[in-house]
């Protein structure tokens, strides 16, 4: 339904639906519906729509729907699809790069190397938003999200834009904690010149690396736990003899221990959660480490 046409939320440009299941926007393909689901059409469209929503209503942005799972009953509140295919990263006047939140975070890698710029090929390899990045401080090859962040847009409840510091957010290794109620709508990147072509080839490399790591022709959500310190959650999980390990429509990738699965599709997120809880008992049972989830878990059992 068209926001114009809505009798209580008017002068909007984006879309409104109801009951929209959330499985067609999370990369695990699995979960129930959000009661309703706004698809912005820009960053001043999204900051109308979150002025006219009450304020006791849960919200829920939503990018790519990797590092997301949505419990089988629902999510009672509103989710925000900021994820657009259309959206591109640009360059500033300043040289640095900006992109808004729901920009996937490998054109960024990209869009820096046609453009000389060094230092952001690492995100090639999060298969998600800059939006999410940045809200996990996700990471991969070494490397994390705010570790080129200069600055970025944040939106509130009432619809106002704000850009703040890198220095205030408290960041930590897959944890980022800021403002109250403050939504990322966008980031300015730093990033030091360098070699396009050498850049190009650096994300080649990393890309062919996670294709023969990880099993990408799968709904998966990524790593499903934190690596230990000293340690990484997959080696942990494979010594206990979990890799393969079923339980509904759901598995433990063979391929990567630290991916849970949906081969067929047909895994509700009751499998998938009961898989990632069989899972860290299993380890804290027999190594005595206790992994930390990197998913987000929202919404309500069936």
């Amino acid at each position: 339904m068209n926001m114009a046409e809505s009798r209580h939320l008017e002068g909007l440009r984006g879309k409104l639906k109801r009951n929209e299941p959330m499985s067609r926007h999370v990369s695990w393909r699995a979960g129930g519906p959000a009661d309703r689901f706004y698809i912005p059409a820009d960053t001043e469209d999204l900051c109308a729509f979150l002025r006219q929503t009450e304020s006791r209503e849960p919200l829920l942005f939503v990018g790519l729907g990797s590092n997301l799972l949505v419990r089988d009953g629902g999510f009672r509140g509103t989710a925000i699809l900021m994820h657009s295919a259309e959206l591109r990263p640009e360059l500033r006047g300043d040289g640095q790069v900006h992109a808004a939140a729901g920009v996937a975070a490998p054109k960024v890698a990209r869009f820096a190397a046609t453009h000389g710029l060094a230092g952001a090929e690492f995100l090639a390899g999060i298969p998600g938003t800059v939006g999410g990045a940045l809200a996990m401080n996700a990471g991969c090859y070494g490397s994390e999200t705010w570790d080129v962040v200069d600055r970025v847009e944040t939106v509130d409840r009432g619809g106002i834009v704000r850009l703040r510091a890198r220095q205030e957010f408290e960041i930590g290794y897959r944890h980022c904690a800021g403002p109250k109620d403050e939504w990322f709508a966008g980031a300015f990147f730093r990033l030091p010149g360098g070699d396009g072509e050498a850049s190009r080839e650096r994300i080649k490399e990393l890309l062919a690396k996670r294709i023969a790591s990880q099993p990408l022709s799968l709904p998966n959500a990524g790593s499903v736990f934190r690596n230990p310190p000293g340690d990484h959650a997959a080696r942990l999980i494979e010594r206990c003899g979990l890799k393969g390990l079923v339980r509904g429509g759901a598995r433990v990738s063979e391929k990567h221990a630290n991916f849970i699965v949906n081969p067929k599709g047909g895994g509700t997120a009751a499998d998938i959660e009961g898989l990632i809880l069989h899972v860290r008992r299993t380890v804290l049972d027999r190594t005595g480490v206790d992994l930390t989830p990197e998913v987000r878990i929202v919404g309500e059992a069936a």
